[in-house]
């Protein structure tokens, strides 16, 4: 095991900035690549489809729990997606490079204001 997880989730309008903030402003992910998608699903006996943005958070496995922790803090859905995925291998310096982003090597993170 590499010691590195990728995690998704999903939500819309706003509520993309606030996961994104929380998880980078704390250290608990590296990036986050944000992809529009088409979601379609049941959700209380009505099917669905709907627009969503997905989420796709590099992060370390170590912070795993945190992280499940701050998205569910700030995401607006009752039942959010929040999978993680292991990463079995990867490129040695990106995979620092997400070392160095996260906690494992504290800094101050300034998040620019829009």
């Amino acid at each position: 095991m590499s010691g590195f997880c990728m995690v998704t989730t999903t939500t819309r309008g706003d509520n993309v900035k606030a996961i994104i903030e929380a998880v980078l402003s704390q250290q608990l992910a590296a990036c986050v690549h944000v992809t529009p998608i088409r979601s379609h699903y049941v959700w209380q006996g009505v099917l669905r489809d709907e627009a969503e943005d997905m989420l796709v958070i590099k992060a370390k496995l170590a912070d795993y729990a945190d992280l499940e922790a701050a998205i569910r803090a700030v995401h607006a859905y009752d039942v959010p997606e929040i999978l993680r995925v292991d990463v079995a291998a990867g490129s040695a310096p990106y995979l620092d490079w997400i070392v160095e982003m996260t906690r494992a090597a504290p800094k101050k993170c300034v998040m620019p204001t829009s």
